[in-house]
């Protein structure tokens, strides 16, 4: 097979992504319920216009309802914002296209790709061979280059829209600690997949069969304030949680012997002439199996308790903090705002042979650490392969940080590289020349 290097994007391409990346399409996880709504709507009726010039259609456009945003395994953060943020579910909806008719599942490949984004807006430009712009590589670069990737392989092979179908889920809800749960979740459970699934994250072009997920910890301390010139009399929970956050940094690290850990958001208060009481750490832990996600929330509990210990230990015969390092353990808790998801883990034989020697690819090394998506929602799934899979990397790129970008020449090899994945699929149907 003669397989291309690279797909040029046509000039309406590449006006799709500049109009793409100048609409803020952060969700209000993101953004706080006081900001304007994403423009998720008009982004995906963008995407959905350019993908009908390729002969792919809307076979459903809209948001979740309500019960899938109130599970018990669903992120706090999710549950609380239906009940908070108007419109919170509306303004984030999920669109699914097809290329040609509906095919069984062993005859058609899906790719996932997130047109929501992280806060912050990013200056817009294109100088000819670089995107600048909130999005650029995560994910609406992809996501562009995944259709001229389409459009290049219907046209080397005839069988694809035909006798193989292809699925675009132009996700919401990823970003924000959402997890998929109210974007991809619902549209896999709906049968929105197909025998190989393909979702479109920054892996330096090299497809990665696993993905972990995250639990969230809120290490919370409930104790009583006092005023400035009586330091003493209150719970002193800046000092405390401070504390603990240095001391999860290394226990946890020490007891896991992998860095899954993130502390993450500490907070008590502004003012300096009054000592809060109260307060919240917020830590993020990821795990690769359920086996490993339930030995970290043991680890997160066993530190916290070790860490009060010391605390109470190393505090309790100084004047301003004795009454914080006696109540410790009492003004102290753990509570979890994210657990109990699911991973993914591995692809089979026929998967590797697919990408590897019909498409020509690269595998992500075992032996490196892969990352949170949502992919982990096709855990489970039967007869079907899922790999995590597009270009860039997410630190290279600054993705969710300041000068994000992502490069034409990047872009056009992830679009060849689709185009070789679906030529190789239709091969092993039977199809092309192989």
């Amino acid at each position: 097979m003669n397989q291309p290097t690279h797909v040029p994007l046509l000039d309406v391409e590449r006006e799709l992504l500049l109009r793409l990346l100048r609409l803020p399409t952060a969700g209000p996880l993101e953004t706080g319920q006081d900001s304007a709504p994403p423009r998720l709507w008009e982004a995906q009726h963008a995407y959905a216009v350019a993908a009908a010039r390729l002969g792919m259609a809307a076979v459903r456009h809209g948001p979740a309802s309500a019960d899938w945003a109130l599970r018990d395994d669903v992120p706090l953060a999710v549950r609380q914002a239906v009940g908070e943020i108007p419109g919170f579910l509306h303004s984030q909806p999920s669109l699914v296209l097809r290329l040609g008719p509906t095919l069984r599942t062993a005859a058609t490949v899906m790719f996932n790709v997130h047109l929501d984004t992280v806060s912050g807006m990013e200056p817009v430009t294109f100088d000819g061979t670089r995107f600048t712009g909130r999005g650029a590589i995560d994910a609406k670069g992809p996501a562009v280059a995944l259709l001229a990737g389409i459009r290049a392989a219907a046209a080397a092979e005839p069988s694809i829209g035909r006798d193989i179908g292809v699925l675009i889920q132009a996700v919401s809800a990823e970003e924000g600690g959402a997890m998929g749960t109210i974007g991809t979740r619902p549209l896999v459970e709906a049968g929105y997949y197909g025998r190989l699934n393909v979702f479109c994250e920054p892996t330096g072009l090299r497809y990665l069969p696993r993905a972990t997920a995250a639990m969230t910890a809120c290490v919370r301390v409930r104790g009583v304030d006092a005023v400035d010139d009586r330091p003493e009399a209150g719970h002193n929970a800046t000092v405390l949680l401070g504390f603990l956050a240095q001391h999860l940094g290394v226990a946890l690290a020490a007891r896991t012997g992998e860095p899954r850990l993130c502390v993450a958001g500490l907070h008590t208060g502004r003012m300096h002439n009054r000592v809060y009481g109260t307060g919240e750490l917020l830590l993020n832990v990821a795990y690769d199996s359920p086996e490993s996600g339930a030995r970290l929330e043991s680890a997160v509990h066993a530190a916290v308790a070790e860490g009060l210990e010391v605390f109470t230990a190393r505090f309790g015969a100084t004047k301003e903090f004795a009454r914080t390092a006696e109540d410790a353990a009492h003004v102290t808790t753990v509570d979890w705002h994210k657990r109990g998801l699911p991973t993914l883990t591995g692809c089979d034989q026929w998967c590797d042979d697919l990408l590897g020697r019909e498409a020509g690819l690269v595998r992500w090394p075992d032996d490196e650490p892969s990352f949170s998506c949502d992919a982990i929602w096709m855990h489970g799934r039967p007869s079907t392969s899922t790999v995590v899979f597009g270009p860039g990397l997410l630190d290279r790129n600054n993705a969710h940080a300041p000068g994000e970008y992502a490069d034409l020449a990047d872009l056009e090899r992830f679009a060849a590289a689709v185009a070789n994945i679906l030529v190789g699929f239709a091969s092993t149907h039977g199809y092309g020349s192989g």
